[in-house]
């Protein structure tokens, strides 16, 4: 028997062992994130699906559900800190999104519309981060990563291949290709592999393919965010 909790004061069913996303994404209540996906074990570090749980914060993506409890999501409060994470991703990388391939297929995009984000607020960083173009089938733009580590956990344990990483501490995290040279090239990265599906922004870009589908067209442009429905993957960690 499925038990229940309260989420903005909706009642939502889960079974031993769901986490609030999961709850929440099967009841169709979307709660927004980055870093979180069905297939893989939450990782909680883009702190976009914080809800409060008893008034008190936690990420969603990793916190049980437990019966009784009382969520809060959809709060000018939580959006409000929701936004001002999403501005620091735009600025802390370098994010133009007219002039981008993954523009309408971008989920950081997409939850920045949602979240009724009118412009970057903060002063952009510009960081130096040079275009990967050395793979045959794929180019690596630096420049996007919100480092929400999906390639990275889907190479690793998907894959079992670890062709990324992140390197450094703070401010200066970044992602890296493991390779001598650094370069995709220099690896066994291929089309099949599932960290090339992954990336919810515009990193992992497969060549030739950037307008395949024209703006208008894409997944976001159809529908907003919250309008999608992340389907749970059968033997998805719990």
């Amino acid at each position: 028997m499925s038990q229940k909790f309260s989420l903005d004061g909706q009642v939502i069913p889960f079974e031993d062992g769901e986490t609030i996303m999961q709850a929440a994404t099967k009841a169709g209540v979307f709660i927004p994130h980055l870093c979180y996906h069905p297939e893989f074990k939450p990782h909680g570090s883009c702190k976009l699906c914080t809800v409060k749980v008893n008034g008190r914060q936690t990420a969603s993506c990793t916190m049980r559900a437990s019966t009784g409890m009382v969520v809060e999501n959809n709060t000018e409060e939580l959006n409000g800190e929701r936004r001002a994470l999403t501005q620091m991703l735009f600025v802390e990388g370098n994010h133009f999104c007219p002039s981008c391939e993954k523009s309408g297929n971008c989920q950081l995009q997409a939850t920045a519309y949602h979240l009724g984000m009118m412009s970057p607020h903060y002063d952009h960083f510009f960081p130096n981060r040079p275009v990967d173009a050395t793979h045959p089938d794929f180019f690596i733009d630096f420049n996007r990563c919100i480092l929400c580590s999906l390639c990275v956990r889907a190479s690793r344990d998907v894959d079992k291949k670890n062709v990324f990483a992140l390197s450094g501490r703070g401010i200066k995290t970044h992602l890296i290709v493991n390779a001598a040279s650094g370069n995709l090239a220099d690896t066994d990265f291929s089309l099949a592999d599932k960290a090339a599906q992954v990336c919810p922004v515009g990193v992992i870009l497969q060549k030739r393919q950037g307008f395949a589908v024209p703006i208008g067209e894409r997944t976001y442009d159809k529908a907003p965010i919250a309008a999608q429905r992340e389907p749970e993957m059968e033997g998805a960690p719990k």
